[in-house]
């Protein structure tokens, strides 16, 4: 008895472990499947959507698609919400009204908000569920509801190469110059100059780029050694197999 109880579980296992293997290759293909790329646009029609750019599988909710421009070789994660408008099947004029420059990466959960213009530059980098809107509630009126009340819309421009940290909010209006890196969690809201670092809510600078004197307050790290141009793959992959050299720990 104890013996083909223990056949019974070895071959329940077994089938739990085909079962399982089934499945996970049954969601990558339809993860390949679903993706959104120029070449598969599937339900979407972007007004533009560049080469290389590549929308994951599930999405999350995506419409005002004609007034929506994606640039070149953006990455997309999965869950991610980009809308145009405050609600489907508006016409929203001739002009594009959400815009990705090339290289933009938004990571999972993210949304951009595009009620009013939202331009997003070239190599921005946004971790998981960024918020961006250009709309806020409005409560003027203290006898209505705050959501019945005709919201305020500002535009929203993130310039080119920021870093947008985990959970952080760009709400209505603000202007991120160049190269700004947002702390994880942070508020942002009005102007931010280019080459700074800003944190809290609301967000302020706490790191700026001096032409004369680098980052101040200085940076607690040092900087990451470049790979060199020529390095390769396998060369990497050498380096990564070489044991530590006595004392190095």
């Amino acid at each position: 008895m104890p013996k083909n109880r223990n056949t019974f579980s070895s071959l329940a296992a077994h089938r739990r472990r085909a079962t399982s293997g089934v499945v996970h290759a049954a969601w990558r293909w339809v993860q390949r499947q679903g993706a959104v790329t120029p070449e598969r646009p599937g339900r979407l029609r972007f007004r533009a959507i560049g080469r290389g750019t590549r929308l994951a599988f599930p999405q999350g909710t995506v419409f005002g698609e004609p007034w929506i421009e994606l640039g070149d070789h953006c990455v997309v994660a999965e869950q991610v919400t980009l809308t145009a408008g405050l609600m489907p099947d508006l016409d929203l004029g001739p002009d594009p009204i959400l815009t990705l420059g090339n290289g933009v990466v938004l990571g999972r959960g993210s949304h951009i908000i595009a009620d009013t213009t939202v331009t997003v530059g070239d190599d921005c980098y946004f971790g998981p569920y960024v918020y961006v809107t250009s709309t806020n509630h409005s409560y003027d009126d203290p006898e209505q509801p705050v959501g019945k009340q005709w919201p305020r819309m500002e535009p929203v421009h993130i310039g080119p190469g920021c870093w947008i940290g985990t959970n952080a909010v760009v709400l209505p209006g603000s202007r991120l110059g160049r190269n700004v890196v947002v702390a994880a969690g942070s508020i942002v809201r009005g102007e931010v100059p280019d080459h700074c670092v800003v944190a809290g809510t609301p967000a302020r600078v706490v790191r700026r780029w001096d032409a004369e004197q680098g980052w101040q307050p200085p940076l607690r790290t040092p900087a990451p050694v470049p790979i060199p141009e020529n390095m390769t793959p396998e060369a990497l992959m050498a380096l990564a197999e070489l044991p530590e050299s006595p004392g190095s720990a």
